[in-house]
């Protein structure tokens, strides 16, 4: 993870356009930033602006006066350095578990592209220095729980910034340590804020959207193995593929849903399956099965949308105020309000919960034997073995989960400041949440291509298609055919792995908003 490592790829940080992959980089790690060249004029003249207001006297909100509800106190120059100090100590209050390093590193990052658009007023010593300890691997230690997401993620990123400041810990390469001495291994030491430093840093939407990207990218892993589950089902169930037929979802016109027909049609191709039952005239699959394109497309869309909100507030100027150099103004504004990560990240919740919704029915059809043709709960000797029984139990309860999970954060709202911040966006919890619902929906999605594999193999000596083949080859590698009732419980772990790799077949990678 040090800069010196041979095997990193450099991701070269052009403020405000930095796209969706280079981001799936950073959070995936073994990266290294490195701030485009012609991004540092912009830095050095925003903070030209600000030593010059300092020197003319003229009193602007941020710079030289207080905070929030206290706006109106003017700060005397002498006391600008303690001033920010004080803003960083005293909004470090938050609590919970540390975020995990894959949202520290976007975090990191974020900041970066949003100090380095030109309009905080901070040193470029500032942006350079969290560049090079993302660089060595030195992350602050930022706790989850505490903020609601309007005046920026305050208590999260000023946990980020007593990092700089030499406060509380870091951890390097996994282990913790004090921030000064996380400092030492770059050759560091704590910075004096200058004036508005500590609120730039402050102010923001970086843990919001960060948390945001990493339920995005979660959420495309669960897609993609939602697909490839369903594709096995309806192959188990012996389903028809007639309603996959092109005509029927250009007629409607979605995209989602004609996209996700395709990627279905395509991985299905060459089925022995497929082809051994296709004079049987079946044509009324339940839902699950009939309307994966229409379910899933719909989730698809929804993904696609949230991967342009995040993208663009990724690339953000979003703390508070604004500094303009052209002409020298300094404007208070809101881009620190984030209600567009907020509704992002309650139609990824919602498109999370749909993919473990469905899968979970198609798991249940898959052990009604009435429905699916296939022995009760995919097990011979039934009554003395309970086969896949309880494993849909799991399955119901996390989707139900999922559920209440689902309800949307950004509909929450308390004020906070003594009614000076009186709308808030609740953007960090409605993001953070994505993290145990992806995991419940991979639990899911896991357990019916389980159940799934368990149904083709009932099939034998009959052979699916080579894409869907290489799927049930990758799940019996961990996974073997349930001849009668065992331990379980590592089953569905490693289908949760499973449901839970980067890597998918590429018709349905194609899908995924990498393009963004």
């Amino acid at each position: 993870m040090a800069s010196s490592s041979t095997d990193l790829t450099l991701c070269r940080l052009q403020p405000g356009h930095v796209d969706l992959p280079m981001l799936r980089k950073i959070y995936q790690g073994n990266v290294r930033l490195e701030l485009a060249e012609e991004a540092r004029a912009g830095v050095l003249a925003s903070q030209e602006t600000v030593t010059r207001i300092v020197e003319s006297g003229k009193v602007v909100y941020g710079i030289n006066t207080g905070f929030g509800k206290l706006a109106q106190t003017r700060i005397p120059a002498e006391r600008l350095a303690e001033l920010q100090r004080n803003l960083v100590l005293s909004h470090s209050v938050g609590i919970g578990k540390d975020l995990a390093d894959n949202v520290v590193r976007l975090v990191m990052a974020t900041k970066v592209l949003s100090l380095s658009r030109g309009h905080s007023g901070i040193r470029i010593e500032v942006i350079d220095a969290l560049i090079t300890l993302f660089n060595a691997g030195v992350y602050p230690c930022i706790p989850e729980k505490g903020s609601v997401g309007a005046s920026g993620d305050l208590a999260p990123l000023a946990h980020l910034s007593l990092m700089l400041i030499g406060e509380a810990q870091v951890t390097v390469k996994g282990e913790k340590m004090s921030a000064i001495a996380g400092l030492a291994t770059v050759g560091l030491v704590p910075f004096e804020l200058g004036p508005k430093e500590g609120l730039a840093l402050l102010n923001g939407t970086q843990v919001s959207t960060s948390l945001a990207l990493s339920g995005l990218f979660e959420a495309e892993r669960v897609f993609s193995a939602g697909l490839v589950a369903g594709a096995l089902s309806l192959e188990a169930i012996k389903g028809s593929v007639k309603p996959l037929d092109s005509r029927i979802h250009e007629a409607r016109g979605q995209q989602g849903q004609i996209s996700v027909a395709a990627a279905l049609t395509q991985i299905l191709t060459g089925s022995d399956i497929v082809t051994s039952h296709a004079d049987c005239g079946r044509v009324q699959d339940p839902y699950s099965i009939r309307c994966v394109p229409q379910v899933m497309g719909a989730c698809l869309d929804n993904l696609h949308h949230a991967a342009r909100i995040l993208r663009i507030e990724a690339n953000a100027a979003s703390d508070n105020p604004l500094v303009f150099s052209e002409n020298g103004d300094v404007i208070s504004g809101g881009n620190f309000h984030a209600e567009p990560v907020a509704f992002a990240a309650d139609i990824i919740a919602l498109a999370v919960a749909e993919i473990g919704a469905i899968s979970e029915r198609r798991m249940a059809l898959l052990l009604d034997t009435g429905l699916s043709g296939l022995p009760p709960f995919l097990v011979n000797d039934g009554g003395v073995n309970s086969g896949f029984m309880i494993a849909q139990v799991t399955a119901a309860a996390l989707a139900s989960e999922n559920k209440s999970l689902a309800h949307p954060g950004s509909v929450d709202s308390l004020p906070t400041s003594a009614n000076q911040e009186d709308h808030v966006s609740m953007a960090t919890y409605a993001a953070r949440r994505l993290g145990d619902m992806c995991f419940n929906t991979s639990v899911v999605v896991g357990i019916e291509a389980m159940a799934a594999a368990q149904g083709i193999d009932f099939h034998r000596p009959l052979q699916s298609s080579v894409t869907l083949e290489n799927e049930m080859k990758a799940i019996r590698e961990n996974v073997a055919f349930l001849e009668k009732d065992r331990l379980m419980a590592p089953d569905v772990e490693m289908m949760r792995l499973w449901a839970s790799r980067e890597h998918w077949p590429a018709a349905i990678e194609a899908l995924l908003p990498s393009f963004v």
